[in-house]
């Protein structure tokens, strides 16, 4: 009995022995293929990663901030007892908010401006509005269907009584949300932009509003018109900035998560290999040698 016990202990150590063996053979065949794959990808998540870095901290790029404020307009009749109101803006407008109250069931309101064109759609603005933009139609062969502005100094749309409302773009050049974005060289000039942005914007628009039947003005009586515009004035400029240390964690984990799927496969292959070759070395040295 304790023969074999011997025997075993003997042969595990015969195993291990062969076992480092086989691994010293098989890091002898390709020493520096591992070392040389393992160092080059560290070397470039290093590059790559202060990359991020000094990029961060100055990436060129400034945002501004505008008032983006409504402002109601003062209607005024063009003339007393007709349904034509004007009212003139000296702004740098993005919307344009017309709600006509009290007009009769298909009638047609029309509202046109002045000094500009502006973009007009009925889903302008509604919740529902899917696929739908106010710079570009998207091209046929997408597959996707788009609904886009149309771009015109008059706009018109048909009461279907009650309350009935148009709601414009004019300038979709401006930040609609108040805060835009530049590419510039430094703080100055990316201010001077800005400005001139916002300066370029500020045109004379006399805007009109009517409510017609069989193309004339109907009686005002009864009707009640209320125009709002959304204005926008610089009111500063600051660097865009982002966490250097957060992006470059950001990146490094990017980056070292990329090369360890590269190195999975040969490592794979690598490791694969030396399992076999230990298994074949094993069996060999477990199969009793055939005496002649």
């Amino acid at each position: 009995m304790w023969q074999d016990r011997v025997k075993g202990v003997a042969t595990r150590i015969e195993n291990s022995a062969a076992t480092r063996v086989v691994m010293r053979k098989s890091l002898s065949r390709n020493p520096n293929m591992m070392r040389t794959m393992i160092g080059i990808g560290l070397v470039l998540i290093l590059v790559l990663s202060y990359a991020v870095y000094s990029n961060t901290l100055d990436s060129e790029y400034y945002g501004y901030t505008t008032t983006n404020e409504e402002v109601e307009l003062d209607m005024q009749e063009t003339e007393e007892g007709s349904a034509e109101w004007y009212s003139t803006t000296i702004s740098a407008i993005t919307w344009i908010n017309v709600s006509v109250s009290g007009a009769p069931e298909g009638s047609s309101i029309q509202v046109e401006a002045f000094g500009t064109e502006w973009y007009y759609s009925p889903l302008l603005g509604s919740p529902g509005a899917k696929n739908f933009n106010c710079r570009h139609s998207l091209s046929a062969d997408s597959g996707q269907v788009s609904e886009s502005c149309e771009l015109a100094v008059l706009h018109e749309k048909i009461s279907e009584g009650g309350e009935d409302r148009l709601l414009g773009l004019v300038l979709n050049e401006l930040p609609i949300g108040g805060l835009g974005y530049l590419h510039s060289d430094d703080s100055t000039s990316a201010e001077v932009q800005a400005r001139e942005l916002i300066e370029r914007s500020e045109v004379i628009v006399t805007w009109r509003v009517k409510v017609l039947e069989d193309g004339e003005p109907v009686a005002s009586e009864g009707v009640e018109v209320s125009v709002s515009v959304v204005t926008h004035e610089l009111v500063s400029v600051h660097e865009f900035k982002l966490d250097p240390v957060q992006e470059s964690v950001y990146s490094l984990a990017t980056l070292v998560g990329c090369f360890s799927l590269l190195l999975i496969i040969p490592l794979t292959v690598y490791f694969s290999v030396v399992y076999k070759t230990k298994k074949d070395e094993r069996v060999r040295l477990e199969t009793p040698e055939v005496k002649g």
